[in-house]
């Protein structure tokens, strides 16, 4: 009786593991497929911030290697900051140097220059040159990752999360079209020394010429980069900017069923709206971050960043790694154009032939040594690695206010300088610590009468009901304010 019950349970405890593991593949795979299964695109005037066309932009996609953008991005603020140079050797490690392809293909233990780098990231889309890039301004890709993401937070892209600087599959990563829109705007705001390096179609490598991806160099008027992407899991992407006269457009365009349907689609939307965009525009759309400090990143993501406050116009799964190859399909045969290439101080410079630099090893990057306050090294800033919860779209563009929450804000007041602004948004913190307990602090420029001024909000709110809640607390306490919907 005792043998045939321990058989029972046996068989039972067999069955029920086995169930088990099976509904759990098959949710790991719905997961997976969710990312895969939709695609989406966003259209946006890059002059006003304005969405021209939009469709299903902030539902989580895979970002194959449009992840490269937030690695030049780094990239670029780094040499603007002098901390690195154009000529500053990259060492490939072991890790780097076993990146599936596409790839440089430098050894370990070798190195190229920071400027081979990038411009075998704009056109090859090497996932070697973007790991020992990583590796070099984080110390390691699991640390540059995490820079990456809270980078993200800084500029407003609240859908997005990283974990490696190339792209390659990793189902924890993922982005929105509307983020990699934000990423496309603030890249040519930010850095325009640097943004000439999308144009690049080729360059040479020792004595291999290395062609680009991405098709519509040359064949869209207008189109100057910026980055394709591929993987199984995310299937087709493209961000693609655009400047034609007095317009300026960013588009992208994520899950398409092939390269040749993604890039007609793309034109498609640029045919459609360019027309559409803006003559006219007011100052930068993406509030830049002023630090690069590991510590300071992570605080401001969170941290608080009065005056009666000025009203606002109303805003008129695990994937084949041979799958990473970016857009392997044979570039279309058009005659080579050497162009231009961004340099320091002068915007254009002729492509050169670049070589390989045998380096033992070489330490990361220090950062600026900032000293943190205490507010700085408070535990929730690791927050800013968490996991963003999936935002219901908002009616306003938060392009156009890009390095802030999206949702219900409020705002408590506006100064005529951004750290003005940042101490009535620290002052108002103290004076009411509970009721904006778990509100983020953040700055937005405009403009009114020629004058650029900033906006003191605080977001986090689930709903409007909860926005006016908390500025009906705030009136108690004597601090004006009002909720608006960014």
């Amino acid at each position: 009786m005792r043998q045939t019950l321990s058989g029972l349970v046996s068989k039972f405890s067999f069955k029920t593991i086995m169930v088990a593991a099976l509904a759990v593949t098959f949710v790991a795979a719905d997961a997976a497929s969710a990312l895969a299964a939709k695609s989406a695109a966003i259209v946006v005037d890059a002059k006003t911030g304005k969405v021209l066309y939009s469709s299903d932009a902030n539902g989580r996609r895979y970002p194959a290697s449009l992840t490269k953008m937030m690695t030049l991005y780094l990239t670029f603020e780094a040499l603007a900051k002098g901390r690195i140079s154009k000529n500053t050797p990259v060492p490939f490690s072991a890790h780097a140097a076993s990146e599936p392809p596409t790839k440089l293909g430098v050894r370990a233990g070798g190195a190229v220059p920071v400027e081979t780098a990038i411009l075998s990231m704009v056109t090859k889309s090497a996932n070697d040159s973007a790991t020992a890039l990583g590796e070099l301004l984080g110390g390691s890709e699991d640390n540059f990752a995490r820079m990456m993401t809270a980078k993200a937070r800084q500029l407003g892209m609240s859908g997005t999360v990283f974990r490696n600087a190339n792209g390659l599959p990793d189902p924890g990563q993922f982005t929105t079209a509307r983020d990699m829109a934000t990423l496309g705007i603030a890249l040519r705001e930010h850095y325009p020394q640097y943004y000439g390096y999308f144009s690049q179609r080729s360059f040479l490598f020792g004595r291999q010429r290395i062609n680009g991806h991405n098709r519509l160099l040359g064949r869209i008027k207008g189109v100057d980069g910026i980055k394709t992407g591929y993987t199984r899991a995310s299937g087709y992407n493209l961000v693609s900017s655009v400047a034609d006269g007095d317009r300026r457009l960013v588009a992208v365009v994520m899950g398409g069923a092939s390269g040749r349907s993604r890039d007609n689609q793309m034109a498609s939307l640029i045919n459609t709206y360019l027309p559409r965009a803006s003559t006219r525009g007011g100052g930068n759309l993406v509030a830049k971050a002023g630090s690069d400090s590991p510590i300071k990143t992570l605080a401001k993501v969170l941290l608080p960043k009065h005056d009666a406050p000025t009203p606002d116009e109303k805003p008129a799964v695990e994937d084949v790694v041979v799958a990473s190859a970016d857009d392997s399909a044979p570039v279309v045969d058009t005659p080579v154009v050497d162009a231009p290439v961004a340099e320091e101080p002068k915007p254009l410079v002729p492509i050169r032939k670049v070589k390989t630099v045998a380096v033992s090893a070489m330490a990361p990057v220090p950062a600026p040594q900032d000293v943190p306050s205490q507010a700085e090294t408070t535990s929730p800033a690791v927050a800013a690695y968490a996991e963003p919860a999936p935002a219901a779209a908002p009616t306003v563009d938060p392009v156009k206010t890009a390095s802030v929450p999206t949702g219900w804000v409020v705002q408590v007041a506006s100064s005529p300088t951004q750290s003005g602004a940042q101490a009535l948004l620290d002052k108002a913190s103290k004076q009411a610590p509970r009721i904006l307990a778990d509100a983020s602090g953040f700055t937005v420029a405009f403009d009114k009468d020629g004058a650029t001024y900033y906006r003191a909000r605080f977001g986090g709110f689930g709903s409007k009901t909860a926005a006016w809640k908390a500025c009906d607390a705030l009136k108690r306490k004597k601090i004006e304010c009002y909720a608006v919907q960014q």
